[in-house]
């Protein structure tokens, strides 16, 4: 799974496979947790991630939403900036 960014010690990573894996998500991972992160509504469906590093993908999904969207669809995966 290729990694997109990393911020704050949370690494982003995106996974393309056929349709059947949508809806459109990233895996963020944060130490021993793990969070799945929809692009479309920033909320997390699946994993463990602490509050405070949820707080901080979902500012970063809000700053690169257009970017992620774009991969997505595309299915070209690049480098975005992380949170500062």
């Amino acid at each position: 799974m290729p990694e997109i960014c990393r911020f704050y010690g949370i690494i982003i990573k995106m996974f393309f496979k056929p349709k059947e894996h949508e809806p459109a998500h990233i895996h963020a991972i944060y130490n021993e947790y793990v969070g799945i992160f929809d692009i479309k509504t920033f909320e997390m469906t699946d994993g463990d991630l602490p509050a405070k590093a949820q707080a901080l993908v979902k500012e970063w999904l809000e700053n690169n939403y257009k970017e992620l969207i774009d991969m997505w669809e595309t299915q070209i995966i690049s480098k975005l900036e992380p949170l500062k």
